[in-house]
Protein backbone atom coordinates (compact mmCIF):
# COMPACT_ATOMS: atom_id res chain seq x y z
CA UNK A 1 0.00 0.00 0.00
CA UNK A 2 2.80 2.26 1.12
CA UNK A 3 4.49 1.94 -2.62
CA UNK A 4 1.19 3.27 -3.83
CA UNK A 5 1.26 6.46 -2.10
CA UNK A 6 5.12 6.83 -3.47
CA UNK A 7 3.81 7.08 -6.65
CA UNK A 8 0.80 9.01 -6.29
CA UNK A 9 2.65 11.75 -4.19
CA UNK A 10 5.03 11.95 -7.59
CA UNK A 11 2.81 11.52 -10.25
CA UNK A 12 0.05 14.09 -8.98
CA UNK A 13 1.99 17.11 -8.44
CA UNK A 14 3.92 16.65 -11.67
CA UNK A 15 0.41 15.58 -13.73
CA UNK A 16 -1.53 18.65 -12.36
CA UNK A 17 1.35 20.85 -12.83
CA UNK A 18 1.62 19.60 -16.43
CA UNK A 19 -1.78 20.24 -17.53
CA UNK A 20 -1.62 23.70 -16.00
CA UNK A 21 0.96 25.05 -17.87
CA UNK A 22 -0.46 23.43 -21.08
CA UNK A 23 -3.60 25.26 -20.14
CA UNK A 24 -1.91 28.23 -19.57
CA UNK A 25 0.27 27.60 -23.15
CA UNK A 26 -2.76 27.92 -25.05
CA UNK A 27 -4.18 30.69 -23.50
CA UNK A 28 -1.02 32.42 -24.13
CA UNK A 29 -0.31 31.43 -26.91
CA UNK A 30 3.91 30.69 -25.82
CA UNK A 31 4.67 27.07 -25.47
CA UNK A 32 7.16 27.60 -22.29
CA UNK A 33 4.86 27.34 -19.34
CA UNK A 34 4.54 23.39 -19.67
CA UNK A 35 8.05 22.90 -19.32
CA UNK A 36 8.58 24.98 -16.54
CA UNK A 37 5.66 23.82 -13.94
CA UNK A 38 6.44 20.20 -15.24
CA UNK A 39 9.78 20.73 -13.62
CA UNK A 40 8.16 23.00 -10.43
CA UNK A 41 5.70 19.44 -10.02
CA UNK A 42 8.97 17.24 -10.28
CA UNK A 43 10.27 18.96 -7.31
CA UNK A 44 7.05 19.27 -5.72
CA UNK A 45 6.93 14.90 -6.02
CA UNK A 46 10.13 14.54 -4.46
CA UNK A 47 9.88 16.81 -1.82
CA UNK A 48 6.30 15.32 -1.14
CA UNK A 49 8.24 11.53 -1.53
CA UNK A 50 11.26 12.70 0.33
CA UNK A 51 8.64 13.84 3.33
CA UNK A 52 6.85 10.89 3.25
CA UNK A 53 9.82 8.36 3.38
CA UNK A 54 11.71 10.49 6.53
CA UNK A 55 8.15 10.03 8.39
CA UNK A 56 8.18 6.31 7.56
CA UNK A 57 11.60 5.89 8.51
CA UNK A 58 11.53 7.90 11.82
CA UNK A 59 9.05 5.70 13.26
CA UNK A 60 10.22 2.50 14.35
CA UNK A 61 9.15 -0.80 12.58
CA UNK A 62 7.50 -2.45 15.39
CA UNK A 63 5.15 0.35 16.36
CA UNK A 64 4.44 0.46 12.29
CA UNK A 65 3.55 -2.67 12.92
CA UNK A 66 1.31 -2.29 15.99
CA UNK A 67 -0.28 0.84 14.28
CA UNK A 68 -1.28 -1.32 10.75
CA UNK A 69 -2.74 -4.54 12.81
CA UNK A 70 -4.39 -2.09 15.34
CA UNK A 71 -6.03 -0.31 11.93
CA UNK A 72 -6.29 -3.98 10.37
CA UNK A 73 -8.60 -4.77 13.52
CA UNK A 74 -10.27 -1.35 13.59
CA UNK A 75 -11.61 -1.80 10.16
CA UNK A 76 -12.67 -5.68 11.14
CA UNK A 77 -14.22 -4.38 14.25
CA UNK A 78 -16.13 -1.60 12.01
CA UNK A 79 -17.31 -4.23 9.27
CA UNK A 80 -19.07 -6.97 12.09
CA UNK A 81 -20.84 -3.50 13.56
CA UNK A 82 -22.06 -2.70 10.11
CA UNK A 83 -22.92 -6.61 9.20
CA UNK A 84 -20.83 -6.81 6.85
CA UNK A 85 -18.33 -9.15 8.51
CA UNK A 86 -17.75 -13.00 7.61
CA UNK A 87 -19.04 -15.63 10.33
Amino acid sequence: MMITQFGVNMLVPILLCSFAGMFIDRKLGTSVWTVVLFFVGALAGFTNVFRFAKKIYETPAVTRRRRMDRDARDGQNADKAAGNGKN
